[in-house]
């Protein structure tokens, strides 16, 4: 199985987001409540390697319809604001 892609991020002020792409090699969704990105902070910097596309490494979410044994099977993933909270936008319940 391969990773999940982080198809689009439009938190521009996260340290991985460069042009509302994800650079951090894996990010993890979720606190078991909440489909927060766990990976999500800022800096005075951007960070990751410019020519990565993020992808989704671990999940807590296991209520998710895309969540298999904390492993997101979907084949892509959206991360933007629900509100005020950075969140994965593709999760869906089961």
């Amino acid at each position: 199985m391969e990773m999940p892609v982080v198809t689009e991020c439009a938190v521009e002020d996260c340290a991985y987001n460069r042009d509302h792409a994800c650079h951090a090699m894996a990010i993890t969704v979720g606190d078991v409540r909440h489909p927060h990105c766990d990976t999500f902070f800022t800096a005075p910097v951007k960070g990751g390697a410019p020519s990565a596309t993020g992808r989704v490494g671990a999940c807590k979410m296991s209520d998710c319809r895309h969540n298999v044994d904390f492993e997101c099977h979907a084949p892509g993933i959206t991360v933007g604001y629900q509100q005020t909270d950075v969140d994965c936008l593709t999760y869906a319940p089961a």
